[in-house]
């Protein structure tokens, strides 16, 4: 994987951001939405993949005192299946960890197992249902944790 890096999102990574959220959720998050955390969170974390000129994935984490919350990761399409997501995530957790976080918790859909069976082979428990938690169709959240 050495043609692939990891580095921290800036604001002129925005579009692209923007267009792997669309392409991967039903109810992607505003170009402002990201904005607004790379400048006004200042508990937001951004790391992207880029595979030479292309940016290929994103992850978001708020760290607030010892806790790592994900917000969102995704791959682009054409590249999952390469272990890209797992990399990506491990090396959030890294940086969560150096950052002083002990704990790390995120929100995944009931039916997203494929996403389920990654974080459980990173070490994420299941934790509480958030009953009716996605907009788009009132699916409950499965909610998962891990210890760093």
């Amino acid at each position: 994987m050495s043609a692939f890096e990891f580095r921290y999102m800036t604001v002129a990574d925005i579009d692209n951001v923007f267009f792997i959220e669309t392409i991967s959720f039903p109810t992607p998050w505003s170009k402002e939405a990201f904005y607004n955390e790379l400048t006004q969170n200042r508990f937001a974390k951004y790391i992207v993949i880029q595979y030479e000129e292309e940016l290929v994935g994103y992850c978001g984490v708020w760290i607030v005192v010892d806790e790592a919350h994900i917000t969102n990761i995704a791959i682009l399409p054409e590249y999952r299946g390469r272990k890209l997501g797992e990399t990506l995530l491990t090396k959030v957790m890294e940086e969560a960890r150096k950052m002083g976080a002990t704990s790390m918790t995120l929100e995944v859909r009931v039916t997203n197992v494929v996403a389920q069976n990654l974080y459980r082979k990173l070490g994420f428990q299941n934790g509480a249902i958030r009953k009716k938690y996605y907009t788009d169709n009132q699916e409950d959240a499965l909610v998962m944790w891990v210890k760093l």
